[in-house]
């Protein structure tokens, strides 16, 4: 149940469809015009869902690991955040996750829309039919990321007259710690360009949900042991406020071409 609301200058709130999960970092970037308190049977969401202008219109804004950034990737309520959002009546889903990069071309900085996904956590609530009264589904998932809404973005950053690299598998690994130099040789060798923490259960559940949902990848490191030195947080820190920013560009154009 959506509770709290915070309405537009009209006083109204308007039928959007389209939510945007992200981190802390990315919410920064974007201009608030309110939130909801939602309620959900799978407990608390990460926070209360923002209202954001994106583009000419709006969407929804849910802070994965709270605001304040607080939540480890293994302990996101994602059924929770999930359900909230199919309550608002979202039907689209834009993930912005922060990765690591495996493949050599993708540099730090880069965007990625991947099209695959690879499962190495554990002990995560990965189905809402996980509950004894909750009907089971077996969703088809060979193609985790919805083409169009894939397509949708890549169309936005080339309008924008942005690179942005399509496709590629992504791993997504338990956290929240980093990889070792040989889990990461693992993963290539498995075939993943990219390693993640957040994209599992998320993608799943959406899929669950009746909800199309894509990634907008941000990498922002080599991964474990393919550069000469340690990985350092705070060069993740000063990579990722750039790389953010360009995502929220492309976001924006997203937008313009959505009339979200």
């Amino acid at each position: 149940m959506a509770t709290g609301d915070n309405l537009t200058r009209s006083g109204q709130l308007t039928d959007m469809t389209l939510a945007i999960i992200g981190g802390t970092g990315a919410v920064n970037l974007l201009e608030s015009t309110g939130q909801r308190v939602v309620e959900t049977p799978y407990g608390e969401p990460s926070a209360p869902v923002m209202r954001v202008r994106l583009g000419q219109g709006e969407a929804w804004f849910l802070a994965r690991h709270g605001s304040p950034h607080r939540i480890a990737p293994h302990r996101v309520n994602y059924r929770a955040n999930i359900d909230a959002l199919r309550q608002l009546g979202v039907d689209r889903i834009i993930a912005v996750n922060a990765v690591g990069s495996i493949a050599p071309e993708l540099e730090p900085g880069s965007l990625v829309v991947p099209d695959q996904l690879i499962d190495y956590t554990w002990g995560r609530e990965s189905s809402f039919a996980n509950d004894a009264d909750r009907p089971l589904v077996h969703i088809e998932f060979a193609d985790p990321f919805s083409r169009s809404l894939r397509e949708a973005l890549l169309a936005a950053a080339n309008a924008a007259g942005m690179t942005v690299h399509a496709g590629g598998c992504c791993a997504v690994t338990q956290g929240p710690r980093l990889e070792t130099a040989a889990e990461v040789r693992r993963l290539a060798a498995d075939g993943c360009a990219l390693v993640g923490m957040t994209s599992l259960p998320e993608a799943a559940l959406a899929r669950e949900a009746g909800i199309d949902y894509a990634s907008l990848c941000v990498v922002a490191n080599p991964a474990a042991g393919l550069s000469h030195e340690p990985i350092s947080m705070a060069e993740i820190e000063a990579v990722l406020g750039q790389a953010m920013a360009d995502a929220n560009r492309l976001l924006q154009a997203f937008g313009d071409l959505q009339v979200v």
